[in-house]
């Protein structure tokens, strides 16, 4: 003991080493779920992408880069000559535009709706609130399928077209890239609503008024100083509506008809019909690159504008 401190004692705040070994064991259980439930299925994914294609399905336990070169390349079935995939190109080229469109139009749906309930009183913004919420209630599946029957040549907004005179016949949507369109911005613009309400809600309204002081136009006040402000929340809305549009399945695979396909509708059917998993495997992976890298570019484009 020295000046009346015990030695032994801790430093105030910090765990002893009996303590951190403690939470460690606490949090083995996590620890095991996440590397079995997380990991495992990511690890047999890489590890069947640089494997051969099956007789019938599976894979060939030989290393072999086939499904790679088939992503862009494929072969004729005559005289082997190699040509770009073009199948291939324009379900990711669609996979891809239907997301960014997607997220851009859920933005432009969201932040006004995100705006309007976090200016109303308090007592009103949790029945707002719990009106977005209420498609979560509801199965994917159901939801998608409402949609149809809206957008469909015999549906609700057809029927109301003609009825007002607006149209004489139906008009095609359903089966298109703006039905799979309309779908996903209905499904996701939600996961979209929540996070630009949550920024906006802890906005600073007099930061509006001294914009308007100093003679701002409208527009100018909304580009100079509500969105510099509620970038977080419109960072993390676009994450939430592009990751999971960019590998949507049940939306495409109903509304698109199997015709329009997108990428996750085409890594089921490798792994399916198709029966090459290695290509699955590929596209896969490809996918995740292709998250990350939006991920990746948003966080810095973010943390650059913080910066400045």
């Amino acid at each position: 003991m020295a000046g009346g401190v015990p030695a032994a004692a801790a430093p105030q705040g910090r765990a002893t080493p009996a303590q951190a070994r403690a939470g460690w064991w606490l949090s083995a259980p996590a620890l095991v779920l996440l590397a079995v439930g997380a990991t495992g299925p990511l690890i047999v994914i890489v590890i069947y992408a640089f494997l051969a294609k099956g007789s019938y399905s599976g894979v060939e336990w030989e290393l072999s880069f086939d499904a790679w070169f088939q992503v862009l390349f494929q072969r004729d079935i005559f005289d082997d000559t190699v040509s770009f995939a073009d199948a291939h190109l324009a379900i990711f080229w669609r996979s891809v535009k239907l997301s960014v469109l997607t997220t851009a139009l859920a933005f432009a749906v969201g932040l006004p709706t995100a705006w309007f309930i976090a200016t109303r009183p308090a007592a009103q913004r949790t029945w707002w609130l719990f009106a977005i919420t209420i498609p979560f209630w509801t199965n994917l599946l159901i939801r998608t399928f409402a949609i149809m029957e809206v957008i469909r040549n015999g549906g609700l907004m057809n029927s109301a077209l003609i009825a007002l005179g607006v149209i004489e016949t139906p008009i095609q949507i359903l089966y298109t890239d703006t039905a799979v369109l309309i779908g996903m911005v209905y499904v996701y613009l939600p996961l979209m609503v929540l996070p630009l309400y949550a920024a906006v809600e802890r906005f600073d309204m007099t930061l509006l008024e001294a914009a308007h002081d100093l003679y701002a136009s409208r527009l100018q006040a909304l580009r100079r100083v509500v969105l510099p402000v509620i970038r977080p929340g419109i960072v993390a809305g676009s994450i939430l509506v592009f990751v999971p549009s960019l590998g949507a399945y049940v939306t495409p695979r109903i509304l698109g008809g199997g015709k329009n396909m997108m990428i996750g509708n085409f890594i089921e059917l490798q792994f399916g019909q198709g029966r090459n998993w290695p290509l699955g495997a590929a596209l896969s992976l490809i996918l995740l690159v292709i998250v990350l890298t939006a991920l990746l570019t948003l966080t810095r484009l973010t943390e650059r504008n913080d910066g400045r």
